[in-house]
This record gives structure tokens, sequence and C-alpha cells, in this order.
């Protein structure tokens, strides 16, 4: 029997690590004690569709005996790495007794770039991307619901094509659908460009369906996505169509008045009112966001072909001032008219 282990399990992990579970495959989560505590008497999962699933137990490694555990019974055939961005370095370290010269490492973070540092770790691995498009909100502990649509994709390379084939044939169900690609370079410029929603909800401190539904934060949004399709032209990239609308339409759709937005996006807006960003998450809870791998890999890229990105250099640098002064704790939602001047007019 395959087995997985999900390391640095929170909501996308631990309803990871639920749908393998549910179909019967050994599986071990690593989180935080207080995420295992949630999960002690099982899980529910459910989606925005309604689908729903019970688990009555899951299986768990504590990760504070894992740097003593030599045994090689501890090797996985596929970890799962859900930390964020943010706690990769770390990660690479800490992973290293479950994975055996046959392990296959699915790094699922956003952004770009993170996978590098696995790489540079395990040299002699299979070490691949994972695109996870939609968001999993916690209704109550012991429940995470999948609150947006999305296909969670696995890339492929010639090497892996088999073991990968393989596994999505087996694991791609209606609670969690799945897929593989072998141009996970322009899939995660596309989740990229749908990522740029997370600071400017992290900023409104409401829902994302309640910031979609005022036009100041979409004109925001828009403003974002426009300078990454600049980027990804220069990079002669053409993005996959991951929404109902091609990508070069979203920021268009996003600036049209809230009558007509209201008619034309139902789809953008058909997802569960609670759910927010894991950047909301971050910033309300004080910690450092993802950022620097999100906006910052826009403009790291944009300084390469010298193309000027003034609204993601603004709203980082509005990030980096809350992180920096801890003012998250306390802090108030910005208004999105607010938010629109400070991005056109911060310097």
């Amino acid at each position: 029997m395959q087995s997985h282990i999900i390391f640095g399990a929170g909501l996308i992990g631990s309803f990871l690590g639920g749908v393998l579970t549910s179909l019967n495959f050994n599986t071990k989560l690593v989180c935080r004690p207080r995420i295992k505590q949630k999960l002690t008497k099982g899980l529910i999962l459910s989606d925005y569709l309604k689908n729903r699933i019970e688990i009555k137990s899951l299986g768990f490694l504590d990760d504070e005996n894992l740097a003593s555990n030599t045994n090689k019974e501890s090797f996985c055939d596929f970890l799962w790495i859900t930390v964020k961005c943010t706690g990769i370095d770390q990660a690479s370290q800490d992973i290293s007794p479950l994975v055996g010269p046959d392990t296959i490492i699915l790094c699922c973070q956003n952004g770009l770039g993170s996978d590098q540092v696995i790489k540079q770790h395990y040299p002699n691995n299979i070490v691949l991307r994972v695109m996870v498009p939609f968001n999993v909100a916690e209704p109550r502990d012991g429940h995470l619901h999948r609150g947006s649509e999305g296909t969670l994709c696995i890339e492929t390379t010639d090497q892996s094509l088999n073991p990968i084939n393989s596994l999505v044939q087996q694991i791609n169900t209606p609670i969690m659908p799945v897929a593989q690609s072998a141009e996970m370079e322009s899939l995660l410029w596309a989740k990229l460009q749908l990522n740029l929603g997370n600071s400017v909800n992290a900023l409104a401190d409401i829902p994302v369906k309640s910031m979609l539904e005022q036009r100041e934060y979409r004109l925001v949004i828009s403003m974002l996505m426009k300078e990454l399709l600049l980027v990804t032209t220069g990079l002669n990239i053409k993005l996959p169509k991951l929404t109902a609308l091609p990508a070069k339409y979203v920021p268009v759709i996003l600036s049209l008045p809230n009558f007509l937005f209201n008619l034309v996006a139902n789809k953008m807006l058909a997802i569960d009112p609670s759910v927010r960003t894991s950047m909301w998450w971050d910033l309300s809870q004080g910690k450092k966001t993802e950022i620097d791998y999100l906006n910052g890999a826009i403009l790291n890229t944009a300084a390469k072909l010298k193309i000027a990105c003034p609204a993601n250099e603004n709203i980082i640098k509005i990030i980096k001032e809350i992180e920096k002064t801890n003012r998250s704790k306390n802090r108030k939602g910005i208004s999105g008219k607010l938010l629109l001047q400070e991005i056109k007019n911060k310097h």
C-alpha cells in the first residue's frame, strides 16, 4: 500500500490528508499539537458543491520525535510539504528522517521558487510542484470545508510520469479534483495571478466574497494582475485557463461597475461567504506573510525584464510596514477607497 505523509498539515494539508485517509491510503499527518488536538476525534470534509466525507480517525507523526528517528520504516512513498513558503527552509531540514531514496517529494506552496530549496537539499529525489487553487475554511474544530472551485494539479516530468499518472487516477475525487501537467511553470504563474487577491484580502480584513463585491478592492486586484500579465508576456508565457475566463480578461471583469460585475461574474462569487485567504490569517496573527513569494516574485522577474510594477511594489510596502510595526493584532481593515488611493499614490 502506498504511504503518504503530509508535512506541516494546516487547513490545506489536513484536508488533503483527510481525502487520502478516506481512500484507504496509509496516511500520516505531521502538524502542530493544536492542530492534532482538533482532529483527534476524526474529521468531516465538505465543499461548496455539497460533497461530504466523514473520517473516524487520522494517523499522526509527532514532529518532535522526527529528528531522533533513523528507522527506515519512517520513509514514505509520497511526502507532501504543505508548510507556507516562509517555513520551507526549516522544513527542508525537518523532513530528512522521512525521505528515503525512492520518496517523491511534492511541494504545495503558493507563489514561485520555494521548491528550489527542497531540490538543493534532496538532489537525488524526485521533487515536484503542486498547484492548490482552492481555499479551505474551518467552520469548527474537526470540520474542513473547501469553499471554492479548482483542481489540484501535480507536476509531471519524464522521470515521474508513471507514478504520478497512477497517483492522480487513484486520488481524483469529487471533493478534491486532481489532475497532472507537464506545464507547471505556466500553471503557477496563472495561479499566482489568482493569488494576487491574497494581499488585498489581508488588508481589507473581510471575507473574500465580501471583498469581491466592492469595486474599489477589485480595482486594486485588477491593477496587480495587469502588471503580472505584462511580466508573463515578457517571459513569453501563455497563461492557461484556471477559471471560467481566460487570464487576460479577469482584470477587465474585475474592473466592471458592481451591477455589471454581479451579472457576469457569478462563478467568481460562487465561494463560501466565510472564506478568507492564508495571507489574511498570517497578518491577523502577527506572522510573516508569503508576500515575497507572491507579489515579490513578480517584482523580481519584472526587474530582470526592466518592467515597472508600481502597484505590486506599493502593496508589498504596505504589508511589510504592518509586519514590521506589528500593527496586525490591533489593526482595522483598510477600506477599498483608501487602499486604492494608497496603491496609486504611495512612493
